[in-house]
């Protein structure tokens, strides 16, 4: 027995090397970091247990390219996988396929989230003579790395999926990412494209580099298809950690309640002087943000992705709310084809996993002109639309100035979209348009006739102003807002209702499932 265990002591020390010590020397000297430090630094100290680490370990290919297995986050159990790069570079072979296929069956078996720490080319490419149980597109398995995103789909909305991009990844270690629910890259090392630069210039003779194809910056700010941009591996790994602890394990769970010592009852006395009066006048609603939740602790999502909508996770008494807040200092708060996008994946994210709604509602409407119509803000405008009438987890909002237009839809305001409450500050203006906007549509002519037009413009704009801008009118006339209240009030005003809402029970309306505008 003893002569066995000594063995087996020696096959796994010389599996946990990969490709060997000096493949591991040169992706440090990339700046990388290997498959196994990164588990090290994701999951609690000693938690990990690995699975299949043997797999073609008498081949000289330990672990086929790929590490995968269980651990703990903060004490709470996940289920990951790291591709190592030092093995075939990384890339999908039929027992690497099958090890990723089955790491997340497990996750969805036993509900708990799915971590993904991608550095991997996509299927590994094998010469003809020797295609076979390699080629994970030639076997007869069903359960592969080609059909991972069947796997994906199905743990989609029943347990929270994170990657990270950890290296060149492109082809199905791409889309596969893509499926998940947040993606993390890093700056200078993360790269994401279906097709590399050496066959862009074989085929349509375009010269492009892998960072300009497809690094950080490009899909964090240009295409939103990455959610956090950060610095190195380490903060990586520190901001998964960080995300996680704002959601449940599965869909039948809530997000984890962290008493933060905030008072729910604060009053937030710097909301009057950080927000104008004045509805044209911009302003930082991350502060107004930090304001309201627990401590200032705001997570942030798609941050440099549409900035004229903020989306991400916070508390509130504890408790993990998902905000969605108009930014005025970015495009004065309009709603866009890019923010419409945003807005209905994070709330159709947050009704999967029973995480309440708060809109801090403050935009002059959508976005006009002839480009936003081309690029289809009608389609995608539609997508927030359906995203929050399906939505059934508590949705609350506060209406802080101003809501023109279509906006009042977009925003949830109105009734008809399951909004549970809506609040309104004084300063709050419900109409078509600005007072301003309308005055000049409507008394153009009046204007130039008028003997002093700058006087009858002015007396006509404060009129439409009483009319539609007033809040104690609003009040008056419409039962869909709850009550007016002073901002200092806004907190506790959030952390009662949330009491009240949060044992809401609304099931969705039986059919197989909708026809969303994707």
């Amino acid at each position: 027995m003893k002569e066995r265990i000594k063995k087996l002591r020696e096959a796994k020390e010389m599996a946990a090397l990969g490709g060997g010590k000096d493949k591991i020397a040169r992706e440090h000297e990339k700046g990388k970091l290997t498959a196994r430090e990164r588990i090290e630094l994701l999951l609690d100290s000693g938690s990990f247990n690995e699975f299949g680490m043997l797999v073609k370990y008498r081949l000289g290919a330990p672990g086929d390219g790929i590490v995968v297995g269980h651990g703990t986050i903060e004490g709470r159990r996940v289920c990951l996988f790291s591709h190592d790069a030092t093995v075939f570079g990384g890339s999908q072979g039929y027992m690497h396929g099958r090890k990723l296929y089955k790491i997340h069956e497990m996750a969805l078996d036993m509900g708990v989230p799915l971590i993904g720490l991608n550095d991997s080319p996509g299927a590994r490419v094998v010469r003809l003579e020797k295609a076979g149980s390699d080629d994970p597109y030639r076997v007869s398995d069903e359960k592969h790395a080609g059909v991972v995103f069947f796997i994906n789909s199905r743990c989609s909305g029943a347990i929270p999926q994170i990657s990270a991009i950890l290296g060149n990844c492109t082809g199905g270690s791409v889309y596969s990412p893509a499926l998940t629910d947040f993606i993390f890259m890093v700056d200078g090392l993360s790269h994401m494209c279906i097709t590399g630069p050496r066959v862009i210039k074989s085929v349509i003779g375009e010269d492009v580099s892998i960072e300009e194809l497809g690094g950080a910056k490009v899909h964090c700010q240009l295409t939103g298809v990455a959610d956090f941009r950060v610095k190195n591996e380490q903060e990586c790994m520190q901001g998964i950690r960080r995300l996680l602890s704002f959601l449940p394990s599965n869909w039948r769970e809530r997000p984890p309640r962290i008493d933060s010592g905030d008072d729910p009852e604060r009053f937030t006395d710097a909301l009057g002087e950080i927000v104008p009066a004045q509805p044209t006048k911009g302003y930082d609603m991350h502060r107004v943000i930090k304001e309201i939740v627990d401590n200032g602790d705001f997570i942030e999502v798609k941050e440099e992705f549409a900035g004229e909508i903020i989306v991400g996770f916070a508390r509130l008494e504890g408790n993990t709310v998902g905000i969605i807040a108009n930014q005025p200092m970015v495009r004065a708060g309009c709603m866009t084809v890019d923010s419409s996008r945003k807005q209905a994946r994070f709330i159709r994210f947050c009704d999967a996993f029973k995480i309440p709604i708060v809109l801090l509602v403050d935009t002059p409407g959508y976005l006009p002109g002839k480009a936003q119509e081309h690029a289809g803000i009608i389609h995608h405008g539609a997508k927030v639309l359906y995203a929050l009438s399906e939505a059934t987890v508590p949705k609350l909002a506060v209406l802080m100035r101003k809501v023109y237009g279509g906006a009042a839809l977009g925003m949830g305001i109105l009734p008809g979209f399951g909004t549970d409450l809506v609040f309104a500050w004084p300063t709050a203006e419900v109409g078509a348009m600005g007072a301003e906007q309308a005055v000049a549509l409507f008394y153009a002519d009046d204007i130039k006739q008028a003997e002093k037009p700058e006087e009858f413009r002015a007396q006509k704009v404060k009129e439409y102003n009483e009319l539609y801008a007033d809040s104690l009118a609003l009040a008056s006339q419409v039962t869909y807002v709850q009550d007016i209240i002073e901002p200092r009030e806004t907190r506790r005003c959030l952390t009662r209702s949330l009491q009240l809402v949060k044992g809401k029970k609304i099931e969705p309306y039986p059919k197989r499932h909708g026809n969303m505008p994707l």
